[in-house]
């Protein structure tokens, strides 16, 4: 007979997200490099100016590219001018300031701005991940002693336990029930949902009789 008892369990855990995350860009064209780069310059500081006037933290503004490039004809071989771009990633701490400071976005850059990503995250995601583990671990338990009173066995210490890992719902934002939606001054609807993770861990169990 088996010395002991060999379970996997599961747990998770779920909040919901309080940070927003914006990919935003700012595309500008003009008739030579110098002057499209300046431009579009221009109006990415205006970008980050609405930001820092929105609360937005320095440290939560990342530059994540900028670029340029000729335009041709299209009819003909030529090159009739330039199109550049600068993106920009902004992380918003304050959930519900999302709708008023994308339309300042738009106010400061007009048809210059494109979203290219709008993710809701957690802060600190260590904590959910804590509490997920420490359900698998307790449904691993349960269902060791469900076994043991099956086979008329008293259920001992922990031999060995092996994590095997988290995971997120959906990816970096994941949702897996939407509760609503708020909706932004733009008319752009952000859905609030839950993060939810889910931990699993192996545990083997001796007998103690």
């Amino acid at each position: 007979m088996s010395s002991h008892v060999d379970v996997t369990g599961t747990g998770t855990a779920s909040a919901t997200p309080d940070v927003v995350t914006l990919d935003v860009r700012v595309t500008c064209e003009g008739l030579d490099v110098a002057g499209t780069l300046q431009t579009a310059s221009a109006r990415m500081g205006d970008l980050q100016r609405a930001a820092r006037d929105h609360g937005v933290a320095p440290a939560d503004l990342q530059s994540t590219g900028s670029g340029v490039h000729q335009r041709w004809a299209n009819d003909r071989p030529e090159v009739v001018g330039y199109t550049a771009f600068h993106t920009l990633r902004v992380r918003v701490r304050d959930v519900d300031s999302t709708g008023a400071l994308v339309s300042a976005f738009s106010d400061a850059a007009g048809n210059a701005l494109g979203i290219d990503n709008i993710a809701l995250t957690l802060s600190d995601p260590e904590p959910l991940a804590a509490q997920a583990r420490e359900q698998a671990f307790g449904d691993a338990r349960a269902k060791a002693l469900q076994y043991a009173a099956l086979a008329g066995r008293t259920l001992g210490a922990v031999k060995w336990l092996s994590d095997r890992g988290v995971g997120w719902f959906g990816g970096a934002a994941p949702f897996d029930k939407m509760l609503g939606s708020r909706e932004m001054s733009s008319g752009m609807p952000v859905e609030a949902g839950e993060s939810t993770v889910t931990a699993s861990v192996s545990v083997r169990w001796s007998w103690s009789d």
